[in-house]
Protein backbone atom coordinates (compact mmCIF):
# COMPACT_ATOMS: atom_id res chain seq x y z
CA UNK A 1 0.00 0.00 0.00
CA UNK A 2 1.87 3.06 -1.36
CA UNK A 3 2.55 5.75 1.41
CA UNK A 4 1.79 3.23 4.32
CA UNK A 5 4.50 2.45 6.51
CA UNK A 6 3.58 0.85 9.56
CA UNK A 7 0.13 -0.50 10.39
CA UNK A 8 -0.64 -0.17 14.36
CA UNK A 9 -3.45 -2.91 15.09
CA UNK A 10 -5.26 -2.29 18.46
CA UNK A 11 -6.20 -5.51 20.59
CA UNK A 12 -4.35 -8.83 19.72
CA UNK A 13 -7.15 -10.77 20.94
CA UNK A 14 -8.88 -13.71 18.42
CA UNK A 15 -9.19 -11.45 15.65
CA UNK A 16 -6.89 -8.53 16.55
CA UNK A 17 -3.52 -10.82 16.39
CA UNK A 18 -4.55 -13.08 13.10
CA UNK A 19 -5.16 -9.60 11.27
CA UNK A 20 -1.85 -8.40 12.45
CA UNK A 21 0.16 -11.41 12.03
CA UNK A 22 -1.65 -11.79 8.21
CA UNK A 23 -0.88 -8.02 7.46
CA UNK A 24 2.99 -8.86 8.52
CA UNK A 25 3.15 -12.04 6.63
CA UNK A 26 2.62 -9.77 3.62
CA UNK A 27 5.22 -7.43 3.76
CA UNK A 28 3.51 -4.66 6.27
CA UNK A 29 5.32 -3.39 9.43
CA UNK A 30 3.02 -4.05 12.14
CA UNK A 31 2.68 -2.84 15.32
CA UNK A 32 0.10 -4.84 17.95
CA UNK A 33 -0.74 -3.15 20.84
CA UNK A 34 -3.09 -5.05 23.84
CA UNK A 35 -3.24 -3.66 27.42
CA UNK A 36 -2.27 -7.71 28.47
CA UNK A 37 0.89 -7.72 29.07
CA UNK A 38 1.01 -11.22 28.88
CA UNK A 39 -0.27 -11.48 25.53
CA UNK A 40 2.60 -8.64 24.52
CA UNK A 41 5.36 -10.79 25.72
CA UNK A 42 3.91 -14.14 24.04
CA UNK A 43 3.63 -12.47 20.56
CA UNK A 44 7.43 -11.14 20.92
CA UNK A 45 8.07 -14.84 21.28
CA UNK A 46 6.16 -15.72 18.53
CA UNK A 47 3.67 -17.85 20.93
CA UNK A 48 0.12 -17.73 20.49
CA UNK A 49 -1.91 -16.87 23.73
CA UNK A 50 -5.05 -19.01 22.22
CA UNK A 51 -5.74 -21.48 19.78
CA UNK A 52 -6.13 -21.09 16.40
CA UNK A 53 -4.69 -24.00 13.84
CA UNK A 54 -2.10 -22.33 11.38
CA UNK A 55 -2.07 -19.18 13.25
CA UNK A 56 1.48 -19.83 15.14
CA UNK A 57 3.19 -20.85 12.07
CA UNK A 58 2.48 -17.10 10.27
CA UNK A 59 2.95 -15.77 13.52
CA UNK A 60 6.56 -16.85 14.21
CA UNK A 61 7.73 -16.43 10.74
CA UNK A 62 6.39 -12.20 11.00
CA UNK A 63 7.94 -12.02 14.40
CA UNK A 64 11.43 -13.58 12.91
CA UNK A 65 11.77 -11.16 10.01
CA UNK A 66 10.95 -8.38 12.31
CA UNK A 67 7.26 -7.40 10.60
CA UNK A 68 5.18 -7.49 13.55
CA UNK A 69 6.20 -6.51 17.08
CA UNK A 70 3.94 -5.72 19.90
CA UNK A 71 3.66 -3.35 22.79
CA UNK A 72 1.43 -1.88 25.74
CA UNK A 73 1.83 1.49 24.28
CA UNK A 74 -0.18 2.81 21.25
CA UNK A 75 2.84 4.18 18.71
CA UNK A 76 2.24 6.32 15.83
CA UNK A 77 1.29 4.55 12.41
CA UNK A 78 -0.26 5.36 8.87
CA UNK A 79 -2.97 2.94 9.55
CA UNK A 80 -5.17 1.85 12.65
CA UNK A 81 -6.81 -1.11 12.91
CA UNK A 82 -8.84 -1.17 15.68
CA UNK A 83 -10.21 -4.65 16.81
CA UNK A 84 -11.24 -4.62 20.55
CA UNK A 85 -14.00 -5.55 22.26
CA UNK A 86 -17.65 -4.16 21.77
CA UNK A 87 -19.68 -6.07 24.63
CA UNK A 88 -23.89 -5.10 25.70
CA UNK A 89 -24.64 -3.33 29.07
CA UNK A 90 -27.55 -3.96 30.98
CA UNK A 91 -31.04 -4.07 28.87
CA UNK A 92 -28.79 -5.01 25.85
CA UNK A 93 -27.42 -1.66 25.22
CA UNK A 94 -24.00 -1.39 23.21
CA UNK A 95 -20.69 -0.74 25.52
CA UNK A 96 -18.74 1.37 22.85
CA UNK A 97 -16.15 2.13 25.86
CA UNK A 98 -13.46 -0.03 24.83
CA UNK A 99 -13.33 1.46 20.88
CA UNK A 100 -13.31 5.32 22.90
CA UNK A 101 -9.85 4.30 25.28
CA UNK A 102 -8.48 2.65 22.25
CA UNK A 103 -8.72 6.12 19.86
CA UNK A 104 -8.51 8.31 23.12
CA UNK A 105 -5.21 6.70 23.21
CA UNK A 106 -4.62 6.99 19.01
CA UNK A 107 -5.86 10.46 19.02
CA UNK A 108 -2.35 12.20 20.01
CA UNK A 109 -0.84 10.01 18.06
CA UNK A 110 -1.82 11.70 14.84
CA UNK A 111 -0.28 14.16 12.76
CA UNK A 112 -2.74 13.94 9.74
CA UNK A 113 -3.32 11.73 6.57
CA UNK A 114 -3.67 8.59 8.62
CA UNK A 115 -6.63 5.57 8.06
CA UNK A 116 -8.79 4.45 11.15
CA UNK A 117 -10.39 1.59 10.47
CA UNK A 118 -12.58 -0.19 12.87
CA UNK A 119 -13.16 -4.07 12.56
CA UNK A 120 -14.46 -4.25 16.05
CA UNK A 121 -18.14 -5.38 15.31
CA UNK A 122 -20.28 -2.54 15.79
CA UNK A 123 -23.73 -1.06 16.11
CA UNK A 124 -24.86 1.59 13.21
CA UNK A 125 -23.13 4.90 13.44
CA UNK A 126 -20.28 3.74 16.00
CA UNK A 127 -17.67 4.20 13.43
CA UNK A 128 -19.03 7.82 13.16
CA UNK A 129 -18.81 8.10 17.15
CA UNK A 130 -15.18 6.94 16.87
CA UNK A 131 -14.67 10.03 14.22
CA UNK A 132 -16.78 12.87 16.17
CA UNK A 133 -14.78 11.48 19.40
CA UNK A 134 -11.19 11.48 17.68
CA UNK A 135 -12.13 15.16 15.90
CA UNK A 136 -13.50 16.67 19.41
CA UNK A 137 -9.92 15.96 20.76
CA UNK A 138 -7.86 17.19 17.90
CA UNK A 139 -9.55 20.25 16.40
CA UNK A 140 -6.44 20.99 14.72
CA UNK A 141 -6.91 17.88 12.35
CA UNK A 142 -9.43 20.47 9.94
CA UNK A 143 -11.42 17.97 7.83
CA UNK A 144 -11.17 21.05 5.05
CA UNK A 145 -7.13 20.51 4.68
CA UNK A 146 -6.43 18.07 2.73
CA UNK A 147 -2.95 17.16 3.95
CA UNK A 148 -3.96 17.23 7.67
CA UNK A 149 -7.64 15.52 6.86
CA UNK A 150 -8.08 11.93 8.89
CA UNK A 151 -9.66 9.02 6.84
CA UNK A 152 -12.08 6.55 8.80
CA UNK A 153 -13.66 3.18 8.21
CA UNK A 154 -15.31 0.12 9.25
CA UNK A 155 -14.23 -3.05 7.77
CA UNK A 156 -15.96 -6.04 9.68
CA UNK A 157 -14.44 -9.21 10.39
CA UNK A 158 -16.22 -11.98 8.86
CA UNK A 159 -14.35 -15.43 9.78
CA UNK A 160 -14.72 -18.43 11.96
CA UNK A 161 -12.99 -19.38 14.52
CA UNK A 162 -10.70 -22.58 13.39
CA UNK A 163 -10.59 -20.89 9.95
CA UNK A 164 -9.52 -17.67 10.55
CA UNK A 165 -6.04 -18.11 9.08
CA UNK A 166 -7.98 -18.88 6.14
CA UNK A 167 -10.75 -17.15 5.70
CA UNK A 168 -9.09 -13.67 6.38
CA UNK A 169 -7.54 -14.34 2.78
CA UNK A 170 -10.44 -15.79 0.92
CA UNK A 171 -13.40 -14.27 2.33
CA UNK A 172 -15.06 -11.37 0.39
CA UNK A 173 -14.88 -8.04 2.81
CA UNK A 174 -17.31 -5.23 2.99
CA UNK A 175 -15.53 -1.45 3.44
CA UNK A 176 -17.91 1.04 4.29
CA UNK A 177 -16.08 4.41 4.18
CA UNK A 178 -16.72 7.77 6.13
CA UNK A 179 -16.23 9.36 2.93
CA UNK A 180 -15.25 7.71 -0.31
CA UNK A 181 -11.55 8.53 -0.41
CA UNK A 182 -11.38 6.49 3.04
CA UNK A 183 -13.05 3.24 1.78
CA UNK A 184 -10.71 3.25 -1.04
CA UNK A 185 -7.79 3.66 1.22
CA UNK A 186 -8.92 0.87 3.27
CA UNK A 187 -9.72 -1.55 0.17
CA UNK A 188 -6.06 -0.80 -0.60
CA UNK A 189 -5.04 -2.03 2.20
CA UNK A 190 -6.97 -5.32 2.29
CA UNK A 191 -6.06 -5.92 -1.24
CA UNK A 192 -2.44 -6.52 0.24
CA UNK A 193 -3.61 -10.05 1.78
CA UNK A 194 -7.27 -10.48 0.76
CA UNK A 195 -8.08 -12.69 -2.41
CA UNK A 196 -11.89 -12.31 -1.92
CA UNK A 197 -13.55 -9.10 -3.41
CA UNK A 198 -14.01 -6.32 -1.93
CA UNK A 199 -17.14 -4.75 -2.00
CA UNK A 200 -17.20 -0.96 -0.85
CA UNK A 201 -20.09 1.14 0.91
CA UNK A 202 -20.43 3.77 3.50
CA UNK A 203 -19.48 3.07 7.21
CA UNK A 204 -23.77 2.50 8.82
CA UNK A 205 -24.19 -0.08 6.02
CA UNK A 206 -20.64 -2.00 6.95
CA UNK A 207 -21.72 -1.90 10.24
CA UNK A 208 -25.20 -3.55 9.63
CA UNK A 209 -24.41 -5.93 6.87
CA UNK A 210 -22.18 -7.67 10.19
CA UNK A 211 -25.45 -7.33 12.37
CA UNK A 212 -27.39 -8.95 9.55
CA UNK A 213 -25.18 -11.83 8.51
CA UNK A 214 -25.20 -13.10 12.52
CA UNK A 215 -28.65 -12.21 12.77
CA UNK A 216 -29.32 -14.28 10.00
CA UNK A 217 -28.17 -17.37 11.61
CA UNK A 218 -29.42 -16.64 14.86
CA UNK A 219 -33.02 -16.75 13.59
CA UNK A 220 -32.56 -19.91 11.66
CA UNK A 221 -30.63 -21.40 14.94
CA UNK A 222 -34.01 -20.32 17.02
CA UNK A 223 -36.02 -22.33 14.39
CA UNK A 224 -33.82 -25.31 15.27
CA UNK A 225 -33.73 -25.00 19.06
CA UNK A 226 -38.25 -24.61 18.86
CA UNK A 227 -38.02 -27.28 16.88
CA UNK A 228 -36.54 -29.34 19.51
CA UNK A 229 -38.97 -28.44 22.28
CA UNK A 230 -41.31 -29.38 20.16
CA UNK A 231 -40.49 -32.58 19.19
CA UNK A 232 -39.99 -33.53 22.80
CA UNK A 233 -43.11 -32.65 23.63
CA UNK A 234 -44.47 -34.97 20.73
CA UNK A 235 -41.95 -37.73 21.71
CA UNK A 236 -40.18 -36.88 18.00
CA UNK A 237 -36.35 -37.65 17.44
CA UNK A 238 -35.70 -34.08 16.98
CA UNK A 239 -32.31 -35.08 14.78
CA UNK A 240 -34.51 -37.32 12.43
CA UNK A 241 -37.23 -34.70 11.94
CA UNK A 242 -34.67 -32.50 10.61
CA UNK A 243 -32.46 -34.92 8.65
CA UNK A 244 -35.54 -35.86 6.80
CA UNK A 245 -37.01 -32.11 6.55
CA UNK A 246 -33.57 -31.14 4.79
CA UNK A 247 -34.43 -33.72 2.03
CA UNK A 248 -36.49 -30.70 0.68
CA UNK A 249 -34.50 -29.47 -2.34
CA UNK A 250 -35.33 -25.88 -0.98
CA UNK A 251 -35.08 -26.36 3.00
CA UNK A 252 -31.59 -26.13 4.52
CA UNK A 253 -32.95 -26.10 8.74
CA UNK A 254 -29.69 -25.86 10.91
CA UNK A 255 -29.37 -28.30 13.98
CA UNK A 256 -30.19 -27.26 17.38
CA UNK A 257 -27.81 -27.04 20.25
CA UNK A 258 -28.10 -25.91 24.28
CA UNK A 259 -28.08 -22.31 23.25
CA UNK A 260 -25.55 -19.63 21.11
CA UNK A 261 -22.35 -18.56 22.08
CA UNK A 262 -19.44 -16.79 21.28
CA UNK A 263 -19.50 -12.81 20.66
CA UNK A 264 -20.64 -13.10 17.70
CA UNK A 265 -23.62 -14.43 17.27
CA UNK A 266 -25.06 -14.37 20.49
CA UNK A 267 -24.43 -10.41 20.35
CA UNK A 268 -24.76 -8.68 17.53
CA UNK A 269 -28.54 -9.37 17.41
CA UNK A 270 -28.83 -7.07 20.21
CA UNK A 271 -27.24 -4.08 18.39
CA UNK A 272 -29.90 -4.18 16.05
CA UNK A 273 -32.86 -4.40 18.71
CA UNK A 274 -31.36 -1.87 20.76
CA UNK A 275 -31.23 0.47 17.71
CA UNK A 276 -34.68 0.17 16.62
CA UNK A 277 -36.93 -1.84 19.31
CA UNK A 278 -39.80 -1.35 17.71
CA UNK A 279 -39.31 -2.89 14.55
CA UNK A 280 -36.85 -5.84 15.25
CA UNK A 281 -39.40 -8.41 16.54
CA UNK A 282 -38.38 -11.39 14.76
CA UNK A 283 -34.63 -10.78 15.92
CA UNK A 284 -35.56 -10.02 19.41
CA UNK A 285 -37.83 -13.26 19.72
CA UNK A 286 -35.25 -15.57 18.36
CA UNK A 287 -32.40 -14.18 20.78
CA UNK A 288 -35.30 -14.65 23.53
CA UNK A 289 -35.63 -18.29 22.15
CA UNK A 290 -31.45 -19.48 22.15
CA UNK A 291 -30.87 -17.44 25.31
CA UNK A 292 -33.40 -19.58 27.41
CA UNK A 293 -31.99 -22.86 25.85
CA UNK A 294 -29.45 -23.49 28.36
CA UNK A 295 -32.22 -23.30 30.94
CA UNK A 296 -34.05 -26.11 28.85
CA UNK A 297 -31.06 -28.31 29.42
CA UNK A 298 -30.08 -27.68 33.09
CA UNK A 299 -33.85 -28.36 33.73
CA UNK A 300 -33.60 -31.71 32.05
CA UNK A 301 -30.60 -31.98 34.10
CA UNK A 302 -31.70 -31.53 37.15
CA UNK A 303 -34.88 -33.74 36.36
CA UNK A 304 -32.58 -36.52 35.84
CA UNK A 305 -30.60 -36.16 38.82
CA UNK A 306 -32.71 -35.67 41.27
CA UNK A 307 -32.94 -39.49 40.96
CA UNK A 308 -30.14 -39.96 42.80
CA UNK A 309 -28.64 -39.08 45.86
CA UNK A 310 -24.92 -38.33 45.26
CA UNK A 311 -25.54 -37.18 40.98
CA UNK A 312 -22.10 -37.64 39.59
CA UNK A 313 -22.41 -35.56 36.09
CA UNK A 314 -19.54 -36.09 33.15
CA UNK A 315 -20.23 -32.58 31.27
CA UNK A 316 -18.34 -32.91 27.60
CA UNK A 317 -17.28 -29.62 26.24
CA UNK A 318 -17.07 -25.97 27.46
CA UNK A 319 -16.35 -23.85 24.10
CA UNK A 320 -18.92 -21.94 22.32
CA UNK A 321 -18.38 -24.29 18.82
CA UNK A 322 -16.19 -27.82 18.12
CA UNK A 323 -12.60 -27.82 18.46
CA UNK A 324 -11.73 -24.56 20.04
CA UNK A 325 -10.67 -23.08 23.18
CA UNK A 326 -13.28 -19.73 23.11
CA UNK A 327 -15.79 -19.43 26.43
CA UNK A 328 -16.57 -16.13 25.33
CA UNK A 329 -20.59 -16.61 26.15
CA UNK A 330 -20.39 -19.94 25.85
CA UNK A 331 -24.04 -21.40 26.98
CA UNK A 332 -21.81 -24.79 28.21
CA UNK A 333 -20.44 -22.63 30.91
CA UNK A 334 -23.52 -21.17 32.25
CA UNK A 335 -24.96 -24.59 32.28
CA UNK A 336 -22.03 -26.18 34.14
CA UNK A 337 -22.24 -23.03 36.39
CA UNK A 338 -26.07 -23.29 37.30
CA UNK A 339 -25.63 -27.18 37.64
CA UNK A 340 -22.96 -26.84 40.37
CA UNK A 341 -25.22 -24.70 42.03
CA UNK A 342 -28.34 -26.53 42.13
CA UNK A 343 -26.74 -30.14 42.69
CA UNK A 344 -24.58 -29.27 45.33
CA UNK A 345 -24.46 -32.36 47.11
CA UNK A 346 -23.09 -34.19 43.62
CA UNK A 347 -19.87 -33.17 41.54
CA UNK A 348 -19.30 -32.28 38.07
CA UNK A 349 -16.20 -33.92 35.80
CA UNK A 350 -15.68 -31.27 33.33
CA UNK A 351 -13.97 -32.35 30.42
CA UNK A 352 -12.59 -29.38 27.47
CA UNK A 353 -9.55 -30.68 26.10
CA UNK A 354 -8.81 -27.30 24.34
CA UNK A 355 -8.13 -25.75 27.95
CA UNK A 356 -5.44 -26.29 30.76
CA UNK A 357 -7.59 -23.94 33.73
CA UNK A 358 -11.21 -24.20 34.41
CA UNK A 359 -12.42 -20.18 34.08
CA UNK A 360 -12.50 -18.75 37.08
CA UNK A 361 -16.34 -19.06 37.58
CA UNK A 362 -15.77 -22.25 37.83
CA UNK A 363 -12.30 -23.47 39.07
CA UNK A 364 -13.77 -21.38 42.75
CA UNK A 365 -17.09 -24.43 43.12
CA UNK A 366 -15.56 -27.33 45.29
CA UNK A 367 -18.06 -29.66 43.29
CA UNK A 368 -16.65 -28.72 39.84
CA UNK A 369 -13.49 -30.45 38.74
CA UNK A 370 -11.08 -30.51 35.10
CA UNK A 371 -11.03 -34.12 34.34
CA UNK A 372 -9.87 -36.55 31.76
CA UNK A 373 -12.91 -37.85 29.23
CA UNK A 374 -12.30 -41.37 30.00
CA UNK A 375 -12.08 -40.57 33.96
CA UNK A 376 -15.29 -38.20 33.69
CA UNK A 377 -17.32 -41.21 31.36
CA UNK A 378 -15.65 -43.85 33.96
CA UNK A 379 -17.24 -41.85 37.27
CA UNK A 380 -20.44 -40.70 35.99
CA UNK A 381 -23.64 -41.17 36.57
CA UNK A 382 -25.17 -38.60 33.87
CA UNK A 383 -23.14 -37.48 30.63
CA UNK A 384 -23.99 -34.36 29.58
CA UNK A 385 -22.86 -33.80 25.53
CA UNK A 386 -22.67 -29.70 25.19
CA UNK A 387 -19.94 -29.36 22.67
CA UNK A 388 -19.61 -31.73 19.70
CA UNK A 389 -15.75 -31.58 19.83
CA UNK A 390 -13.98 -34.15 17.63
CA UNK A 391 -12.60 -36.70 20.64
CA UNK A 392 -16.16 -36.49 22.10
CA UNK A 393 -17.85 -38.63 18.48
CA UNK A 394 -15.72 -41.85 18.85
CA UNK A 395 -16.77 -42.24 22.40
CA UNK A 396 -17.84 -46.07 22.01
CA UNK A 397 -21.44 -47.42 23.41
CA UNK A 398 -19.57 -49.37 25.89
CA UNK A 399 -18.82 -46.23 27.86
CA UNK A 400 -22.41 -44.82 27.29
CA UNK A 401 -24.22 -48.14 28.82
CA UNK A 402 -25.82 -48.55 31.85
CA UNK A 403 -25.31 -44.33 32.01
CA UNK A 404 -28.38 -41.53 31.71
CA UNK A 405 -27.04 -39.85 28.41
CA UNK A 406 -28.24 -36.40 27.64
CA UNK A 407 -26.69 -35.62 24.45
CA UNK A 408 -27.13 -31.86 23.41
CA UNK A 409 -25.77 -32.34 19.71
CA UNK A 410 -26.79 -35.09 18.49
CA UNK A 411 -23.70 -36.93 17.80
CA UNK A 412 -24.65 -40.25 19.58
CA UNK A 413 -27.69 -40.80 17.96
Amino acid sequence: MDGVKTVAVIGLGYIGLPTATILATNGMKVIGVDVNSATVAAVNKGEVPFVEPDLETFMVGAVTQGNLTATTETPEADVYVIAVPTPFQEGYQPDLSYIYAAVDQIAPKLRGGELLILESTSPPGATEKMAERVLASRPDLDQSNDRQIVHFAHCPERVLPGRIMIELVTNDRIVGGITKEAALKAKELYESFCEGEILLTDARTAEMVKLVENSYRDVNIAFANELSLIAEKLDIDVWELIELANHHPRVNILQPGPGVGGHCIAVDPWFIVSATPDEARLIRKSREVNEAKPKWVIDNVTEKAERLKKPIIAALGLAFKPDIDDLRASPSVAIVEALADQLSDGHIYVVEPHIEDLPSSLSEKSNVTLSTKDHALDESDIILLLVDHTAFKSVGSEKLASKIVIDTKGIWR
